[in-house]
């Protein structure tokens, strides 16, 4: 992708967010798609291109009364709105679309319209991981942060300043689900969940969804809104399987997508302003600051504890609060993916001052897949 060639100009939560038990998951889609297209001036018949993950872009689109000439139905988990960013930029240079939506939605709390839980057993993972007790994220996700502990001296007191630090952002959002602060001993004393995480550690289950719409660079300043330019993207997939991860203390996914994302933009880590890094668990900033490279092996626990990463530190992390406090329907991707533009949009409750370029990083699956997108709102 060449760099600023496309731009998102608009960009929409669901109406509610939290406990939203009056709408299914396809109308938590529409609702956010009706949303970004009200924040740029723009209607349904406006778009033809549509992506989506969690339904199917036929059902979205017919739903919207939308004919598109370019769908991607992509679903690697909760970094697929990442992907979809990605995809759509590359359409719209190839001249696929002009009017790309991408869209989410869940109903992870109310779990109206939603599909049953549970994976197949004929799977890899049903096949080989769940005979052994590996039933869901709590029980899978604990394997690698048990080996990176062991192996780094991570201690328990800095995984869960990763909680404490993103609820004080969390304070500072009110559209926030919790807001009230925690301290160390709040979370290692809450209640256990799966080794070595306890309940502050682990995401929240909500309603909810966003949309975002994408044009190019060229259409981007006839619009109302802040444009906010795609500077580079990165994608990758690992193994449906963490226990068939090359190393369970780095993420090979999140290396590749992005070391290419940063290829692509052009810059270094000290340019970043701003990052975004997919927290259904405590343990995922951590991951995601080694592996982006921000940091060096077994630092991030030490960084976030120093509060590099909270309000006023040098390098500002998750500042709607995250998967963790702000909000989390089971596929995250999206909320960051928001926060992001409202940074490079100077709109966001906890405003990064003169923030002109942020990291916004994805993880899909235990570890499956990731997605990296950058932004900027400097053209």
């Amino acid at each position: 992708m060449e760099s600023r060639s496309v731009a998102i100009v608009g960009a929409a939560e669901t109406t509610e967010l939290g406990r939203v038990p009056g709408l299914s998951k396809i109308q938590l889609h529409a609702d956010a798609a009706l949303n970004a297209l009200e924040d740029c001036g723009l209607k349904p018949s406006d778009v033809d291109g549509v992506a989506t993950a969690g339904e199917a872009p036929a059902g979205i689109a017919h739903y919207l009364g939308i004919t598109p000439t370019w769908v991607d139905g992509t679903a690697v988990g909760g970094c697929s709105f990442m992907l979809h960013v990605r995809h759509a930029a590359a359409a719209i240079n190839a001249g696929l679309c002009e009017v790309a939506l991408v869209t989410h939605g869940e109903s992870g709390r109310s779990r109206v319209g939603m599909d049953r839980f549970g994976g197949s057993p004929a799977s890899l993972a049903g096949q080989y991981e769940a005979p052994y007790g590996l039933s869901g994220p709590p029980s899978m996700f604990t394997l690698g942060v048990l080996r990176y502990m062991k192996e780094t001296g991570m201690t328990h007191e800095q995984l869960a300043s990763v909680s404490v630090v993103q609820r004080e952002w969390a304070a500072l959002n009110p559209r926030s689900t919790f807001k009230d602060p925690i301290t160390v001993d709040d979370v290692l004393n809450s209640r256990m969940i799966a080794y070595p995480f306890r309940l502050l550690q682990c995401c929240l289950v909500t309603d909810g969804g966003g949309a975002l719409i994408l044009v190019s660079k060229e259409r981007a300043r006839d619009f109302p809104t802040k444009p906010v330019y795609l500077l580079g993207t990165g994608e990758s997939v690992e193994t449906p399987m963490i226990s068939q991860m090359e190393d369970m203390t780095t993420s090979r996914a999140f290396r590749v997508a992005g070391s290419t994302a940063f290829a692509e933009a052009g810059i270094t880590h000290d340019d970043v302003d701003h990052v975004m890094i997919y927290d259904a668990f405590a343990h995922l900033p951590i991951y995601g600051l080694e592996d982006l490279g921000f940091v060096g092996r077994g630092e991030a626990g030490a960084f976030i504890e120093a509060r590099n990463t909270a309000p006023g530190g040098p390098l500002p992390v998750n500042t709607n609060g995250g998967g963790l406090s702000y909000m989390h329907s089971g596929m995250y991707g999206m909320y960051a993916l928001q926060e992001s533009v409202r940074q490079m949009r100077g709109t966001a409750p906890a405003q990064v001052p003169d923030a002109k370029i942020s990291v916004c990083h994805g993880v899909g699956g235990m570890f499956m897949a990731s997605g990296t997108i950058i932004m900027t709102n400097q053209e």
